[in-house]
């Protein structure tokens, strides 16, 4: 097994104006499960395949162990790729499928049945070895396509998207088992996706991009709970944090008409800031004018059984609605209704502050 390692790696397009991976500098330890989340176009996919050797990299170099990789073609990197599409060979059963890479190394016939029936039975797939990848379901496709990397035992898997193509009860299954696999095999793995919970769920380290950047690394948690900056915060999460520019009166930030006491040494910054806050940091207090609080109207609620949210405005305009300004965390047994004007408060110490001109974490 190894590490890989970014060191100011830059990819750039031909006919591009700006670097779609610029000067990327990332460790990815050991046995670790890392995984790189964006926008679609942020460089992720890009980064991925940087290290596969299927782009070029332009500046910089890119290190597996500590062996700079940079100038190998991908069959000498020893790294197995799990596609979006799968890439599985339609010809080929299952077995040949499997066993492809293995033929390739000129690895003994014996040997290489053996490997290919003990991956497939690591992946629960072994009654499928005889057909071939039409008569396969996605997730049994996508399973072969697992095996297939595995077969090899590289240093490095990687994975560009591989449940993408998966229904959604589905991708829920299969993201556990990877995770589970992952952490019985110890291959250092790389995962791209754009979905927030793969990422939140399945990482050891989480690493979030924007236009080409590396804009924050950390465990799941702290990338929920310490947003590096107003990209990352916007990013994770489902709902979005509720982010507003507000001015600084007095030692707070006045939020409509409510005033959210500001640490000394945030608030004489200056006259701007950025507040966020969470949809669970949002309660409501009561209903009405009765207490002391942000009052607003009930927009929309979705009711999502577990769970329900409320949309909620400011000023409330009958038959005009289009972005809350603030969306809360209701009980879900008892949710307000579409209309009603309640009273809701910030809890203070889940509050997040954010310079408006750079947009970095003040707190």
């Amino acid at each position: 097994m190894a590490s890989v390692r970014f060191d100011g790696a830059s990819r750039t397009y031909p006919g591009g104006e700006t670097p779609a991976v610029d000067a990327l500098d990332l460790t990815i330890n050991d046995g670790e499960f890392f995984v790189l989340i964006g926008p679609s176009g942020c460089g992720k996919t890009t980064s991925l395949r940087m290290v596969a050797g299927l782009e070029t990299v332009d500046d910089g170099a890119v290190f597996i162990g500590d062996e700079d990789v940079t100038k190998f073609a991908p069959k000498d990197r020893d790294v197995a790729m799990v596609f979006q599409n799968y890439a599985l060979y339609p010809h080929m059963t299952v077995a040949d499928n499997l066993g492809f890479a293995l033929k390739m190394a000129r690895v003994a016939g014996a040997q290489r049945k053996e490997r290919v029936l003990e991956v497939a039975k690591m992946l629960q797939i072994e009654s499928l070895l005889d057909r071939k990848p039409r008569a396969l379901s996605g997730g049994q496709r996508q399973r072969v396509a697992m095996g297939r990397a595995i077969v090899r035992q590289p240093q490095v898997f990687l994975m560009d998207e591989p449940l993408s193509n998966l229904d959604a009860q589905l991708r829920v299954e299969t993201r556990t088992q990877i995770a589970a696999l992952q952490r019985r095999l110890g291959v250092t793995t790389i995962y791209v996706t754009h979905d927030q919970v793969e990422a939140m769920t399945m990482g050891d380290r989480v690493g979030i991009m924007f236009s080409g950047e590396l804009q924050q690394v950390d465990a799941p948690t702290r990338l929920y709970h310490r947003p590096a900056n107003v990209a990352v915060a916007r990013f994770i999460g489902s709902p979005a944090m509720n982010l507003r520019e507000v001015d600084v009166v007095d030692g707070h930030a006045e939020l409509h008409n409510y005033a959210i006491p500001l640490p000394r040494e945030i608030a004489a910054r200056g006259n701007r800031i950025i507040v966020g806050f969470r949809p669970d940091a949002v309660e409501i207090v009561s209903n009405g004018n009765g207490s002391v609080g942000l009052r607003v109207t009930a927009e929309v609620v979705e009711e999502l059984g577990s769970d329900a949210y409320m949309m909620a405005s400011f000023e409330h305009h009958d038959g005009v609605f289009d972005i809350a300004d603030i969306v809360a965390r209701v009980d879900p047994r008892d949710p307000p209704k579409k209309g009603e004007q309640v009273t809701v408060a910030i809890q203070p110490d889940q509050l997040h502050l954010f310079a408006p001109a750079s947009g970095e974490r003040l707190n």
